[in-house]
């Protein structure tokens, strides 16, 4: 791979909990943004931007509408949108039907991104009851992008990550403890 662009992490149920675990750990240096898209209930939650950016010296903001990306930060996909990734490193909110029941889904933001960053581009997938996130990792390692899966066992629900894994090569199945390292080396 190429140097990384942009990380695209994923999940829904128990995958706060590791983003929490590794949030603190992460190089505030990092050379590229980090983009957050969890299944969320729709409403007003501004509550996980305040948690999220409580735990790491990165800036932690809710993407809006054709923001431009900024390394050094985590974008965090609004409820109630599909987070999708513009040529420009602009993103788009679209607020078409749910995918994999879901709305943002990860196979739609994954994917998206997987066409503006290629083979620059590092996915990870975390904890979560469905197979939403599946589709878009194999896009991502069809354009030559690192596909990162949270070690199942150590997931609050497993069916997400164990599915991935019987359906996408991966460059690398991870346990919360060694993610922090594994994102801070990719800037290299």
């Amino acid at each position: 791979m190429e140097r990384c662009e942009a990380l695209i992490i994923g999940g829904s149920a128990g995958s706060l909990e590791v983003l929490l675990k590794i949030l603190p750990e992460l190089d505030p240096a990092l050379p590229f943004p980090l983009i957050i898209v969890l299944h969320r209930m729709p409403g007003k939650d501004s509550i996980l931007t305040s948690l999220l950016a409580a735990r790491t010296l990165l800036h932690v903001k809710e993407v809006d509408e054709k923001e431009k990306m900024k390394p050094g930060t985590i974008y965090i996909a609004p409820p109630n949108y599909h987070l999708l990734f513009e040529r420009n490193r602009t993103f788009s909110l679209d607020a078409s039907e749910k995918v994999n029941f879901s709305r943002p889904s990860l196979d739609v933001s994954f994917e998206s991104a997987a066409d503006v960053f290629g083979k620059k581009l590092a996915g990870l997938l975390l904890s979560g009851a469905n197979s939403d996130g599946t589709a878009g990792l194999k896009t991502i390692a069809k354009k030559g992008g690192k596909v990162l899966v949270q070690e199942p066992h150590t997931a609050v629900v497993s069916y997400m990550p164990a599915h991935a894994l019987e359906q996408v090569a991966t460059n690398a199945v991870l346990t919360p403890d060694l993610m922090p390292a594994y994102i801070n080396s990719l800037k290299n």
